[in-house]
């Protein structure tokens, strides 16, 4: 189970923060991006192709499927990450409507 709490920032600005009983990983991204990761079914690890939305501990964040999962991983780039994390799909999908129904 992961907890999805989407909360703005200044200006269009807003936190991702993602919470399972053993680790949080909090998100910055415009909502304008966020709102992007409806397109994370495109996003097929196979095929090497990932979204970059947000930054987390000053880093880059890619979203890609992998196994039918979200996966996250936090680095210099979609191939060398340093720390990744799986998600439901769904917790993906709840993080984009969130954004979407933002005022920005």
């Amino acid at each position: 189970m992961v907890d999805v709490t989407l909360e703005e920032s200044a200006g269009q600005l807003a936190l991702v923060k993602l919470q399972a009983d053993a680790w949080e990983l909090n998100i910055r991204a415009p909502l304008v991006d966020l709102v992007r990761l409806r397109e994370i079914r495109r996003a097929d690890w196979e095929a090497r192709r990932s979204l970059a939305v947000g930054t987390c501990a000053n880093a880059r964040v890619f979203w890609t499927v992998s196994e039918g999962q979200a996966a996250i991983l936090v680095g210099p780039d979609d191939e060398a990450w340093d720390i990744a994390v799986t998600i439901p799909m769904t917790v993906v999908d709840e993080i984009a409507r969130l954004a979407g129904g933002s005022r920005y």
